[in-house]
């Protein structure tokens, strides 16, 4: 499985991120979606605290 799908599903399925917001980070991002988790972040569609669990998780996989 590609790692923006697997990041993509880790975000619905884990931290509740609405298909909407994920949709609007990657029409952002869509250069670059490795800066995903940022640019969720930047736009508040995720906290801090979501930002770090998707960091933690990105270090795991």
């Amino acid at each position: 499985m590609e790692a923006i799908t697997q990041l993509v599903s880790f975000l619905k399925d884990d931290l509740n991120i609405s298909a909407g917001a994920i949709s609007l980070g990657l029409r952002y991002c869509e250069k670059n979606p490795n800066f995903l988790p940022i640019t969720l972040w930047q736009y508040g569609l995720v906290t801090l605290d979501q930002l770090s669990q998707i960091f933690d998780w990105l270090e795991k996989v």
